[in-house]
């Protein structure tokens, strides 16, 4: 058994519960000599300072758990050592994992305010990684992770309303065994579970696979003074993968939102990022959020219409050079997009939906503007 000493934001029940811990197995406690260093997105980690000391919870775990708690550190750069730790009124050593060399010494941080939620879950998930993914798998994962856990967190605090659906709570499902076998950039659970049925029993168990995803938007920009719209074109690697003879597709700007980030806002920053256009958020219009294949896939899509300008020669090729992004723009006419979905051109399931939409609110979004 090995005395490990973390920050304050291991008391979280999800996190104690991965290492199969319950809270009654913390012990508060003060690491001596170090203060709290703390990032966006990242792991709290204690760093050395002189004089200063850092609370925590002091654990009791055999070399399994703290195995992995040295892997789920390794992401972040975290090696062991040993420290001096205050608890009531005693002093001992422990382990502790500090931040990498080199890490400032920790100052002023503002940090969004459902962070540590963010953080905690998707810690969670990676800790639970560790029993079968190595630290090359866990630092892929980790953008996505925080992603998944910041979608968790905006699908947990949405309205679910129960007009026609029954009244169904998360407690009509009952886990069995849950598993994540594969785990880069993105994830695929499998989970065996059972499922209350309408005559009010249960499923036998079944099994289901998903793949874990984040949220995302879609924009459509359209100018209602001259009628017109902007569509995207890239090649997309699901048709190739389908055998699709041509895996470009024609489809609204689209990007997942960033775990510490509105939708509305990634809906401004995918527009800039792929198209060159600066819009705003009076501009936007939602289209309606929705799971687009809710069998087997997260991902959740807000999605909206801008209203904008798109004077001739608006288009181009833009995207990011990080993500290895082409994107060419073009500004078609409502007409000209209406064609497209009905020749069958475009098969993007939200533009499709998009220009539906469009179609029956267009005369409205035009009203009072001048041609």
């Amino acid at each position: 058994m090995t005395l490990v000493f973390l920050p304050d934001l291991w008391r979280a029940p999800q996190l104690l519960e991965s290492l199969s811990l319950g809270p009654e197995i913390c012990e508060a406690a003060q690491l001596c000599d170090h203060a709290l260093h703390r990032q966006t997105g990242a792991l709290p980690l204690p760093v050395p300072q002189p004089g200063r000391n850092m609370p925590g919870v002091l654990l009791e775990l055999a070399d399994s758990g703290r195995d992995r708690l040295a892997r789920l550190h390794a992401v972040f750069g975290a090696m062991p050592a040993q420290g001096l730790v205050r608890v009531a009124a005693r002093q001992q050593a422990a382990q502790v994992f500090v931040a990498p060399q080199g890490s400032e010494a920790p100052g002023p941080v503002t940090l969004p305010p459902e962070h540590d939620a963010i953080v905690t879950l998707a810690c969670a998930e990676l800790l639970a990684l560790t029993q079968t993914h190595g630290i090359a798998a866990l630092q892929a994962r980790w953008p996505m992770a925080l992603s998944h856990a910041a979608s968790r967190r905006r699908g947990q605090g949405a309205p679910g309303p129960s007009l026609l659906r029954g009244d169904w709570t998360r407690a009509d499902i009952v886990p069995v065994r849950l598993s994540q076998p594969y785990a880069w950039y993105f994830g695929v659970r499998e989970d065996d579970l059972q499922f209350r049925r309408f005559d009010g029993s249960f499923s036998e168990v079944v099994k289901r696979a998903g793949f874990v995803m984040s949220d995302a938007v879609t924009v459509l920009p359209y100018d209602p003074a001259r009628d017109r719209v902007m569509l995207v074109e890239q090649f997309r690697y699901g048709p190739w993968l389908r055998g699709a003879e041509n895996p470009w597709s024609l489809e609204p700007i689209a990007g997942r939102v960033d775990p510490f980030e509105r939708p509305e806002a990634a809906a401004l920053r995918e527009a800039q990022e792929e198209t060159g256009l600066t819009l705003t958020a009076d501009m936007l219009r939602a289209v309606g959020n929705v799971y687009p294949s809710p069998g087997a896939i997260t991902e959740f899509l807000y999605q909206y219409v801008a209203l904008c300008d798109l004077p001739d020669g608006a288009e181009g090729v833009s995207g990011l050079a990080s993500e290895a992004e082409d994107i060419r723009s073009h500004v078609v006419s409502f007409a000209r997009l209406m064609e497209l979905v009905g020749s069958g051109e475009v098969q993007n399931g939200p533009l499709v939906l998009t220009a539906w939409w469009l179609a029956a609110h267009r005369a409205e979004l035009r009203a009072g503007v001048r041609d």
